[in-house]
């Protein structure tokens, strides 16, 4: 595709018109002293007396328009919890789509019921609780409208459901303790619902408070409100969950067994109605699930995402820089983006081995307009490392309507060694109207030994609209600055990024979104020589079921000043100058069907020779209770100094019981690394935020099938709340 007919598509069509402007919604909550039996009948006849919020708008495909099915929902509240009582008509009840029982399931495939409280009411930052028909939960902590998502927190909270002719129903619970707000006679909070309609192949997304299509329910500033909920409290919120693991390990190259087990525990203690401190002794992340394997065609480190608990929770408060608002380029010899806190470095060697952490300590929350976050933990000596200290500390100022101005500290010290690490900086994140954000920042580091070109920057700009979508991102890292707790692929660079998308909307009963795009990501050295360029021209079609198809084509330059291997160290790439050129077709079906097929074709110049890349795949839902998944990716090939094939297979198989009951298997086979893998996890809910787990971890060469290790764990916790 040229650049230059990416250009007359991108003028097709002008935005718009008839933009709804969201009114306000006010919604009295219900005050109560009987007992509500969660059953998800609403039998008691005080649902009936409560206030009803109805009159749900579309923003999804018709923004503006009434939802296409009634949906009700009511308030009450006791001196305890607020409950929600939802009746989702659908006059085709019998074909709704419930993809998942699992906890934190996936929103986007299936019916399901959402709802935002906004509990200081500061349009910034809330609480999201999601269900489905089946009565599975999701939960999250959204700051700063959705640029900080904790997809990770956990709250205690119930939620039973009944499937009825004409839709369905679902009683929620939620305790006030599970909840900051601050302490008030009278709370008003901010408050909005989303219903996700796939039943008929609708693909319908509704809100009670309107929101235009660009946004979703994370834009609290756009909710309406809820009021009237007197003598209430958040409660004390002392958490304190003890663990007991066993394991039996045994590492096939030695042959030798080894059988052990440990305990520990985490507190957690709400400091104030906005703060939470936590701590962790002896912490263990035994239960997490295996990375899933990659293929590396690139000179850089891979980057593999963290999934540890402990970590991911209230994460968002140490995000830096306003998160990564420039793209890159979809060529596969492109690194990742820099991230400037990156825990993985926490407790994990170099090679993905698990360092034992003694324990730690973290602070986090609000105090009027601020934002704080304070995290220390402290790895014991693992192999030739001696004992470290890892601390972070950030402090963010909220200012105008929805922006901020913050500084953030991370030092890492090793006992007994001159060896440290430290680096400062401030950023300066603005959002200027509804449409338009700029972010900024600068950072120094400090080692020993260095005294100069130790700095890293940058200045983003993003406009996005109902039309149009444009990133741009200048950054620089200095070839001294080092950032020990973060991720940074590339030092001595400066970097330009430029993302340009148009969204058009036909008049279509097909096709709901075309989305033609150009992604330039450009990188040079400190002197402004050439360092890589990677361009993307693609075009991109979603219909109204949800399936979505892409086209394109990704030309790249690569300029290497030093050779370096593939293959896993078995092939050489010379210095030089490589211009690439990559053709690729992508397509996925509607998310909402049994059987969901996926494909990815591509083909191009790859430094000294060429490549083809195929990738399959396949999700399977029985039911709600059963899914599996296939993915299977080749790369054929062919360089100046020889040719080799790859092949990664992953295959997940999830089963769920009931909601408080799962299985899951995760299967690998990596060609690359000649093994395979598997990672097979039993857990029970036995009761809220407590859990029982039995994993079973496997290597094996796939040359020789010779075993390389395994593992067996149990681990079972207990959470015990005030």
């Amino acid at each position: 595709m040229s650049s230059l007919l990416l250009i007359l598509l991108l003028g097709l069509a002008s935005p718009q018109d008839g933009r709804p402007q969201p009114g306000e919604r006010r919604l009295q909550a219900m005050k109560i002293s009987e007992r509500i039996n969660m059953d998800g009948r609403f039998e008691e006849p005080v649902w009936a007396l409560a206030p009803l919020a109805t009159g749900f708008t579309q923003n999804e495909p018709r923004e503006g328009q009434p939802a296409a099915e009634n949906t009700e929902v009511r308030v009450l509240y006791d001196s305890q919890n607020i409950y929600f009582g939802l009746y989702a008509h659908d006059s085709a009840g019998a074909r709704l789509v419930v993809n998942d029982l699992k906890k934190d399931f996936a929103t986007d495939g299936g019916d399901i019921f959402e709802v935002v409280l906004d509990t200081f009411h500061d349009q910034r930052n809330g609480y999201i609780f999601s269900t489905n028909p089946a009565g599975a939960k999701a939960d999250a902590q959204m700051i700063n409208e959705g640029r900080e998502v904790n997809v990770n927190w956990d709250g205690v909270w119930f939620v039973k459901t009944q499937i009825a002719d004409d839709g369905w129903m679902a009683e929620i619970q939620i305790p006030f303790k599970t909840l900051k707000f601050p302490q008030r006679d009278v709370e008003t909070w901010g408050i909005n619902f989303h219903r996700g309609l796939r039943s008929q192949l609708r693909n319908e997304d509704s809100y009670w408070s309107p929101l235009p299509r660009i946004y979703n329910i994370q834009r609290v500033s756009l909710a309406g409100t809820l009021e009237g909920l007197e003598g209430i409290s958040p409660g004390s919120n002392v958490r304190f969950k003890p663990y007991a693991t066993s394991s039996f390990v045994e590492n096939g190259t030695t042959g030798v067994r080894k059988g052990d087990g440990d305990v520990g525990f985490d507190v957690k203690y709400g400091v104030t109605s906005g703060l939470t401190w936590d701590f962790t002794y002896n912490t263990d992340f035994s239960q997490v699930e295996a990375d899933e394997q990659q293929v590396n065609l690139t000179r850089f480190s891979l980057f593999f995402p963290e999934k540890r608990e402990f970590f991911l929770e209230n994460s968002g408060i140490f995000r830096f820089g306003g998160g990564d608002i420039a793209t890159q380029g979809a060529a596969n010899n492109a690194s990742a983006n820099d991230v400037f806190f990156f825990s993985r470095n926490i407790g994990l060697s170099s090679s993905n081995e698990a360092v034992p952490i003694f324990g730690g300590t973290r602070l986090t929350g609000r105090a009027g307009s601020y934002e704080m976050g304070f995290l220390s933990m402290q790895q014991r000596e693992y192999g030739g490392s001696g004992a470290t200290n890892f601390s972070v500390a950030r402090l963010k100022r909220n200012i105008l309507a929805n922006s901020d101005i913050g500084v953030m500290f991370m030092d890492k010290e090793v006992k007994d060694s001159p060896r440290f690490n430290r680096v400062f900086g401030t950023d300066a994140n603005f959002r200027l109207g509804q449409f338009t954000t700029v972010n900024a920042f600068i950072a120094k580091s400090s080692s020993p030994g260095v005294t100069s070109d130790d700095l890293e920057s940058r200045l983003a700009f993003g406009y996005v609209d109902r039309a149009w979508q444009v990133k741009t991102a200048y950054n620089v890292i200095q070839s001294n600055f080092v950032n020990e707790m973060g991720y940074v692929p590339r030092r001595g660079i400066r970097r330009y990024d430029v993302d340009v998308r148009r969204t058009i909307r036909p008049n279509s009963r097909w096709f709901r979104l075309l989305t033609p795009h150009v992604v330039m990501d450009y990188f040079t050295d400190s002197n402004g020589n050439l360092d890589s360029k990677y361009l993307d021209y693609h075009f991109a079609i979603t219909l109204q079921n949800g399936a979505f198809m892409e086209i394109g084509q990704n030309p790249s330059v690569e300029v290497l000043r030093r050779p370096f291997r593939l293959n896993n160290g078995r092939n050489v790439v010379p210095a030089g100058i490589y211009k690439s050129d990559e053709y690729f077709a992508f397509y996925r079906p509607d998310p909402s069907r049994r059987l969901q097929p996926n494909a990815r074709w591509a083909m191009g110049q790859f430094y000294t020779g060429y490549k083809h890349s195929y990738t399959l795949g396949t999700t399977l839902r029985l039911n709600h209770q059963f899914n599996t998944s296939l993915n299977y990716t080749h790369n054929n090939i062919s360089l100046a100094d020889g040719r080799y094939k790859t092949n990664l297979l992953t295959t997940r198989v999830n089963y769920s019981f009931s909601t408080g009951v799962f299985l899951n298997a995760l299967v690998q086979y990596n060609s690359d690394q000649r093994q395979w893998s598997s990672n097979v996890r039993f857990n029970v809910i036995h009761r809220p935020l407590s859990d029982f787990f039995f994993v079973y971890n496997e290597r094996r060469n796939s040359l020789s099938g010779d075993l390389l290790d395994r593992s067996l764990i149990a681990k079972v916790t207990y959470m015990i709340q005030r």
